[in-house]
């Protein structure tokens, strides 16, 4: 069976452009659920039934995984059992009869306009930042809320995605799916002043393969530099709520709805390929009104 997960993986790879963050979780996925069957004394995969499954998900609730992990395994085991029938390894996919744990809806944090603001006023100079990183960190988070784009995103973007002269920025999206996104004067600006007085210093220091955004060493920066860049100037501008990269994310979709842009153009930015997934966010606006309600009107 092990076989069979390797050519998995392998089709997600070639045939799917999956990411590696997904790769890596479905292989983990999948290789539990084969650990389990084995252990179930099962050899033909013709022979799992729901029966299998149920024994499965109880095993995972009992490990303590969240709904949304167990969610996400289910996922991957019904690709997987995709996979085999495409191949002619199996001949049904079992997972089908099988209810998925339902997921509590919860909207994501979100930012207020003057909050933003605060945090975007964070960099500065400063005598400690002999380098004047500061102007690095600015164009980071102008760029995180111009664009609404993923961490991944951020730390995959090249010089060349920048479309300076036309306002916009070429954005490679999960799954490499390419989108152009509207980038605001501002950080534009930011960006410019950052590339011509930090990231040409740092350049020299490694192999930068075009990418924008340098750490010290002159290479492309982690997912990590970014959460630990958006952390320090959370709590800079003392705001109690917990920020993070994808804060930004949900704040541009909201205050772009707010200010009544349309579902399907913020869609369109965000690089949702389903409209639902937007959707959350029109949820956020009528949290937003409600609020209104209960604040001002006399029978709130």
């Amino acid at each position: 069976m092990n076989n069979y997960v390797r050519d998995y993986l392998h089709f997600l790879q070639l045939e799917k452009n999956a990411s590696r963050n997904t790769i890596a979780s479905y292989g983990l996925d999948v290789k539990r659920y084969v650990a389990f069957l084995e252990r179930q004394r099962v050899k033909d995969l013709n022979t799992v039934t729901d029966v299998h499954l149920s024994k499965f998900m109880a095993a995972l609730n009992k490990d303590g995984l969240s709904p949304r992990s167990v969610t996400r395994t289910l996922s991957a085991i019904k690709g997987f059992h995709k996979f085999l029938m495409g191949d002619g390894i199996a001949n049904n996919n079992p997972i089908e009869n099988v209810d998925r744990p339902k997921l509590p809806r919860s909207l994501p944090d979100v930012l207020s306009p003057s909050e933003v603001e605060k945090i975007l006023n964070g960099p500065a100079a400063s005598s400690h930042d002999k380098r004047n990183l500061w102007l690095r960190d600015k164009a980071i988070l102008e760029t995180l809320y111009a664009t609404g784009m993923r961490v991944s995103e951020l730390i995959g973007l090249k010089q060349s995605n920048l479309l300076a002269d036309e306002g916009l920025v070429r954005v490679f999206g999960k799954g490499s799916k390419e989108r152009v996104v509207p980038i605001g004067g501002s950080a534009l600006r930011w960006i410019a002043r950052y590339q011509r007085e930090v990231r040409s210093l740092l350049a020299r220091r490694g192999k930068s393969q075009d990418a924008l955004f340098l750490n010290v060493r002159g290479t492309a920066m982690t997912r990590m530099s970014i959460w630990n860049i958006v952390n320090a100037y959370a709590s800079k501008s003392g705001l109690a709520k917990d920020v993070h990269p994808h804060t930004f994310r949900h704040s541009f979709a909201t205050h772009l709805l707010e200010g009544g842009a349309d579902l399907r153009a913020v869609q369109e930015m965000l690089g949702h390929s389903d409209i639902a997934t937007t959707q959350i966010y029109t949820h956020i606006d009528r949290e937003y009104l409600k609020e209104v309600h209960r604040t001002f009107h006399p029978r709130g």
